[in-house]
């Protein structure tokens, strides 16, 4: 079981986390590439493996907000196709990430942000606007995407490599993605209780003090998403997200 005190959180942590869930009301908002950041600033906080369990109810809220509010632009065939795959990634990830030390996996899990960062730049230099239709290609993207998001919340990465390859429309994107990830985090719940005991009362009761930075993230995000230069906006994301795997693998 991991062992969380929010007695004896630090400011710094606090404040860490605070941002976390800022970062993921931004995220469910719609500013889809920010995710990445949110684990970054968690496991910065925690430590790597006691952070996912925190952050996965915070998903979970988030979600809940996007489903509501992007439920009308959901296409379910893409998650028919997508989702088995992710479950066979998810039962994987629970194998791998159960018996991982904590320096293992936090080593682990900077190399997968460190991975995703270069795919989700590699995919936006693309100039092909073919659309893959092999379902190999949902297979393996599907089963990186459930391993990660089990071991480090990071399947949104390997999400967003998928729906942009479909080029699926804005709209269309954020309401898919909002259905497929409440339904993913809520199945990885029991997962995080139970076997990997990354949740606990005392978590539970730390998320619940994080709520209101969610609700901020996601009034502010609705509104920014609209403003923002697109380009600007991923370059940035990307270069934050590498350095803040690289202070995970060297703190």
């Amino acid at each position: 079981m991991i062992f969380f005190d929010a007695a004896t959180i630090s400011i710094t942590a606090w404040a860490l986390a605070f941002t976390a869930a800022l970062v993921i009301g931004f995220s469910k908002a719609g500013i889809k590439g920010i995710a990445i950041v949110n684990v970054t600033l968690m496991a910065l906080a925690f430590e790597a493996k006691e952070s996912t369990g925190i952050v996965v109810p915070l998903l979970v809220f988030g979600d809940i907000f996007a489903v509501i509010y992007y439920n009308r632009h959901t296409k379910w065939s893409y998650i028919f196709r997508f989702l088995p795959w992710i479950l066979v990634g998810i039962l994987i990830g629970v194998l791998i990430g159960n018996d991982l030390d904590e320096a293992t996996f936090k080593i682990g899990m900077a190399i997968i942000i460190l991975v995703s960062v270069v795919m989700m730049y590699w995919w936006d230099r693309r100039k092909s606007k073919a659309v893959p239709t092999h379902w190999l290609f949902a297979g393996i993207v599907g089963t990186i995407a459930g391993i990660t998001t089990m071991i480090g919340n990071l399947g949104g990465a390997f999400s967003n490599i998928y729906f942009l390859a479909m080029r699926v429309p804005k709209n269309e994107f954020i309401g898919t993605a909002a259905w497929l990830f409440l339904i993913v985090n809520i199945l990885k719940l029991p997962l995080h209780i139970f076997v990997w005991e990354t949740i606990t009362l005392d978590t539970f009761l730390f998320d619940l003090k994080l709520i209101p930075g969610i609700i901020l993230g996601i009034f502010v995000g609705i509104r920014v998403v609209k403003l923002i230069k697109e380009d600007f906006y991923r370059k940035m994301i990307l270069v934050l997200t590498a350095l803040g795997a690289l202070l995970i693998l060297f703190r």
